[in-house]
């Protein structure tokens, strides 16, 4: 089982900022770097803590987990975290991941309708649960095939704890590098987790106007 202790998040660089307002901060969070602080006190580097060394009133909408990359927005004021947070809460934001999996993924598109719940015996991982799991949705599209790997572009439908990671796995092409719930060689495949937030769209809380922030996939 993976373990915090030797936690070393990167450091360049320290922040990466796409965009900021009088209402939002949206960052491009490295792998390896949580979200928000852990529950011992030596996790106290977080994404969280760096943004608020500039911003002291930037404040978490949704999180990203440690080995994920990509797009996250914060909110500056209580207005905008209420108005954001709800898009969150009523699936009206727009995510796009890109992940490389292993395999060879034969079919373009697809949809993971697995029902999720945590693993009560292994957190924090989660495990599909017919009967007592969440609905969670993901669709699926392929990107690129290599030998033993495909890219995928991946888009839940729902927001469940490790819901892509689990899904994939489900479906017999794990996320390479995954720490939870690759094996052996598949986790040895690559040098990170290889899931990349690239996307994510939102109603700006002021403007009313539509913002899609992007973040290059960085493997």
């Amino acid at each position: 089982m993976p373990t915090l202790l030797n936690y070393h998040p990167p450091v360049e660089p320290y922040l990466s900022v796409i965009h900021v307002d009088d209402d939002i901060l949206v960052l491009d969070k490295p792998s390896g770097l949580l979200s928000v602080p852990g529950k011992d006190p030596s996790l106290w580097d977080c994404l969280e803590y760096r943004a608020r060394q500039t911003w002291p009133t930037a404040g978490m909408c949704h999180r990203l987990d440690k080995d994920t990359s990509g797009v996250l927005v914060m909110a500056l004021n209580k207005r905008a975290h209420g108005r954001i947070g709800s898009q969150f809460e009523h699936r009206q934001t727009k995510k796009s991941y890109v992940a490389r999996v292993s395999g060879f993924i034969e079919a373009d598109t697809g949809l993971v309708d697995l029902p999720l719940a945590t693993d009560w015996d292994n957190k924090p991982r989660q495990r599909v649960d017919h009967e007592n799991g969440r609905p969670a949705q993901t669709e699926w599209t392929v990107l690129e095939r290599e030998a033993a790997a495909t890219r995928v572009r991946l888009h839940p439908l729902t927001g469940r704890t490790h819901q892509l990671r689990v899904h994939m796995m489900a479906v017999g092409h794990v996320i390479l590098g995954d720490a939870f719930y690759a094996g052996p060689e598949d986790f040895a495949a690559a040098d990170r987790l290889q899931l990349h937030a690239a996307e994510l769209g939102f109603t700006h809380p002021t403007t009313g106007e539509f913002i899609l922030f992007q973040a290059p996939v960085p493997f």
